[in-house]
């Protein structure tokens, strides 16, 4: 499952989105990823020609199971790392920057010895 993470992060995004509003429209990804509304456009193309996204006629975006793998996969790590920080005594806004930044380069042995740190 080799994606870049600009497209990983749209697709956290999209998921994000998703359980928050119920909805994902490419100017809510826009306003959550900082970026303009052109470059949304261009990644949600080979979003969904590469089979993560799908388009509805109300320009409403979803995920594929392809794509919702791959969200899910990062969002959960983006919540364990931000959680984990947070446990360290880092501030919780520096943790999720934190968080952000490793999610997606961290090995998976790496992040399983960190799940087995994080107190419930």
């Amino acid at each position: 499952m080799n994606i870049y993470e600009s497209a990983e992060d749209y697709l956290e995004q999209i998921l994000m989105l998703l359980e928050q509003k119920g909805h994902a429209r490419s100017v809510d990804i826009a306003a959550g990823l900082g970026v303009s509304k052109p470059s949304v456009s261009v990644a949600m193309k080979r979003l969904r020609e590469n089979g993560y996204i799908v388009m509805g006629d109300d320009n409403y975006i979803s995920l594929t199971d392809r794509g919702y793998a791959i969200a899910k996969r990062i969002y959960d790590r983006h919540k364990m790392l931000t959680k984990y920080f947070v446990q360290l005594g880092v501030d919780p806004e520096i943790a999720r920057e934190d968080a952000c930044k490793v999610e997606h380069d961290l090995s998976e042995e790496s992040y399983q010895a960190i799940l087995g740190q994080i107190r419930e």
